[in-house]
């Protein structure tokens, strides 16, 4: 077996699992769930339509690279959505099974070990709690925020890279200050993987602080990776991109620039696992081929599914219209009794414990659970300790994904519980 496998932190649920494994629900009180960032809202029934009269194609073997109108539609949206001069639908876009996957086989194809021996000494630095210290020249490094998707640490750790964490935390608006970077880590980062909007912080990144990561790109010649899944789920403003950033910034051949972008949180469709990756046309090149051995192609009866999705906004909007009810409704009810900051974009509240329960969050998601049957996330398990400290600990995710009838039961029940 892959010995790096032992380096892999348990996924955050199953942390809780263990967390909660003595625990039991509040007998009087239904379960509400509000720890996985899983969608809940309606799917919409036209893509579901489309889904079902082409599930005859399921015979069909999909080609890795999709098919071309799936390829243009994307394209057309990249450009009305982020006011992109031309998007290529033939090199720039790639159709992925979901941008988890595609996130995790992105890095076993940019990864590059240019000294093999120089890394075998430095390689279990990927799997201790403090993995800031890899010192070799040539140990391949990933950047990425703290706290964060894991899918981006288990990716450093089997492309045998070392993740190097950027603290996210109250000081720099939760979104990581890369100027606080040291040098000799940008010189042996290869990749830097971006979240904006953030998951779980939900701040989004400015065109300045784009701007800041393209020139450190230009300099140490790294790839930039954004992660911008909860890019449709905004309030007032939509977030900036990272390739519209390059255009602004005239850099329109997206040079190492690649986003990833998913139906499942915009269009309530985590099921369809329809996602795509584009940007710099030479590095999707090479990622075609990787994937091409890789196996994953989405099947034909959800790329026809998934045209329809990414041509209409209607449904998006209808989505992001039930969200902003939920936020103005906790923020209102429950706003004056727990540190809830309104986020930028996405559907979680990063929730500062409150002190009556330690401002421990392990403490308090247990409360929850043992007291209200609320399901909830402990920061502490989306982050990782750097020197000495957890920017997540301390904090507690709440996804915003149950009805609005949920919620306000669940509102109710936090009440009691902060004013037991």
């Amino acid at each position: 077996m892959n010995h790096n496998l032992t380096h892999l932190h348990p996924y955050p649920f199953a942390k809780m699992a263990t967390l909660l494994a003595s625990s039991s629900p509040a007998a009087n009180y239904s379960e509400i769930k509000l720890g996985i960032g899983e969608p809940k809202h309606a799917p919409p029934a036209f893509v579901l339509d489309e889904l079902k009269e082409n599930l005859d194609k399921i015979c069909l073997y999909p080609t890795t690279k999709g098919i071309f109108e799936l390829r243009q539609t994307i394209a057309h949206w990249l450009e009305k959505r982020f006011f992109l001069h031309h998007v290529d639908a033939n090199t720039e876009v790639l159709p992925v099974m979901g941008t988890r996957e595609a996130i995790f086989s992105f890095a076993q194809a940019v990864v590059d070990h240019k000294d093999t021996e120089a890394n075998k000494e430095n390689i279990t630095e990927a799997g201790t709690e403090n993995p800031q210290t890899g010192s070799a020249k040539h140990n391949p490094t990933i950047v990425m925020p703290n706290p964060f998707y894991q899918i981006y640490e288990g990716a450093a750790i089997l492309a045998q890279a070392t993740p190097y964490f950027v603290p996210c935390t109250r000081d720099n608006v939760f979104k990581g200050d890369y100027r606080a970077v040291p040098r000799e880590v940008w010189e042996r980062t290869q990749l830097l993987f971006v979240c904006s909007p953030n998951n779980p912080t939900g701040s989004m990144m400015t065109m300045d602080d784009w701007e800041l990561v393209i020139r450190l790109s230009d300099q140490y010649g790294f790839i930039i990776a954004s992660d911008e899944c909860y890019s449709e789920l905004y309030f007032d403003t939509a977030p900036i991109g990272l390739l519209q950033a390059c255009t602004t910034l005239g850099r329109n051949s997206f040079k190492n620039c690649v986003v990833f972008h998913s139906l499942s949180k915009r269009s309530n469709l985590p099921g369809l696992r329809s996602g795509f990756v584009a940007g710099d046309a030479t590095i999707l090149q090479s990622y075609l081929q990787y994937r091409t051995y890789q196996g994953c192609a989405m099947p034909i009866p959800h790329q026809l599914a998934s045209i329809v999705a990414w041509r209409d906004e209607k449904h998006v909007v209808q989505n992001r219209a039930l969200y902003q009810e939920k936020f103005a409704l906790w923020m209102a009810e429950l706003g004056g009794l727990l540190q809830l900051r309104m986020p930028e974009a996405g559907f979680y509240f990063w929730v500062k414990v409150p002190e009556q329960f330690d401002c421990d969050d392990e403490i308090f998601v247990k409360a929850l659970y043992e007291q209200a049957n609320i399901h909830a996330l402990a920061g502490r398990y989306l982050s990782r300790e750097v020197n000495g400290k957890n920017p997540g600990q301390g904090y507690v995710r709440i996804a915003l994904v149950a009805s609005v009838e949920e919620s306000r039961e669940a509102i109710s029940r936090i009440r009691k519980l902060l004013n037991a």
